[in-house]
């Protein structure tokens, strides 16, 4: 039997092998998806970026007696900057080196 008529032909499990490295593909793509979703910068600079405008907020709303108790600066507000900037470095970082697709093992 020609090697073409083996890898159409099914096994005793009722799948063949072309089906095999179909769904191995289809996996390795969906994983791929999930590693990029879940990767760790865009959760941290999207918590940073989020808490970055709602302190920054609170900075720009500060009462004078709030910037006194704080020896006269705007401990909000430049905190809030802080978390900004940090919280888009990541963002940025994510979107300039992105998470490479992991490589497929050499199957012989």
């Amino acid at each position: 039997m020609s090697e073409s008529e083996n890898s159409a032909r099914p096994d005793r499990s009722g799948y063949s092998e072309q089906d095999v490295q179909r769904e191995v593909s289809e996996l390795q793509g969906k994983s791929a998806t999930a590693a990029r979703i879940f990767d760790l910068r865009r959760i941290i600079g999207g918590l940073f970026v989020l808490y970055g405008i709602i302190v920054t907020i609170t900075g720009i709303t500060d009462s004078q007696a709030a910037i006194d108790k704080a020896q006269g600066v705007n401990i909000n507000l430049w905190t809030g900057i802080g978390m900004l900037a940090l919280g888009v470095f990541f963002l940025l970082w994510l979107k300039l080196r992105p998470t490479a697709a992991p490589e497929e093992p050499d199957s012989e």
